[in-house]
């Protein structure tokens, strides 16, 4: 049995891995941050699993090394080929934990899907924890299966939804997702990537 002080922190697997993409790429940080359009500081924290990046930043740097987002937590993925089928079991996925979100990556190890799916955790939190909206190319649905969630979207008023209640939309309007209760909303949402993305 494995003890939970012993277990691979999500984190520091997701930076050595992002390391070793960039080395595999004889690429500098200031290279990747200039081809992704995030700051070296925050490439260099991921690196070092100082922090974790988000759905929106996981998307850019996926662009700026020119690899699927998949590899990121896996380095042994196949890519999903017409007329093949994938099952993902209760517990598989791979977790990628932010300030506010708690995402479970699920096919991890399935490179160029069509669409991004996780299921996560949204942490009973106010609007004021977010420092910006995210946004992304592409389009993103969300269905709600426990809790409330409010979804704030740039320049629209708030949407409430409740267990069972989903959304569709553009994502690269600015939004973000908040428990809309005082305990944690569970959550699946899809993205699909747009054009050049």
């Amino acid at each position: 049995m494995t003890d939970a002080k012993d277990a691979p922190n999500p984190r520091t697997s997701f930076g050595k891995r992002l390391r070793q993409l960039r080395g595999d790429r004889g690429w500098t940080l200031a290279e990747v941050a200039e081809r992704s359009g995030l700051a070296i500081s925050t490439i260099s924290k991921a690196e070092r699993g100082v922090i974790s990046l988000t759905y929106d930043r996981l998307s850019q740097l996926a662009r700026g090394l020119d690899v699927d987002l998949a590899a990121f937590f896996n380095a042994d993925g196949q890519s999903f080929e017409p007329g093949s089928f994938a099952v993902a079991r209760k517990g598989e996925f791979k977790r990628q934990e932010t300030k506010n979100y708690v995402y479970e990556m699920l096919f991890p190890d399935l490179w160029n899907k069509a669409m991004t799916p996780m299921m996560g955790s949204l942490k009973a939190r106010e609007f004021v924890d977010f420092e910006d909206f995210v946004r992304h190319p592409g389009q993103e649905f969300l269905i709600v299966m426990e809790g409330e969630v409010t979804v704030f979207v740039e320049d629209r008023d708030p949407v409430c939804l409740k267990a069972g209640d989903s959304i569709y939309f553009d994502s690269a309007v600015g939004h973000l997702y908040a428990s809309g209760g005082d305990r944690d909303a569970r959550i699946l949402v899809v993205c699909v990537p747009g054009a050049g993305a």
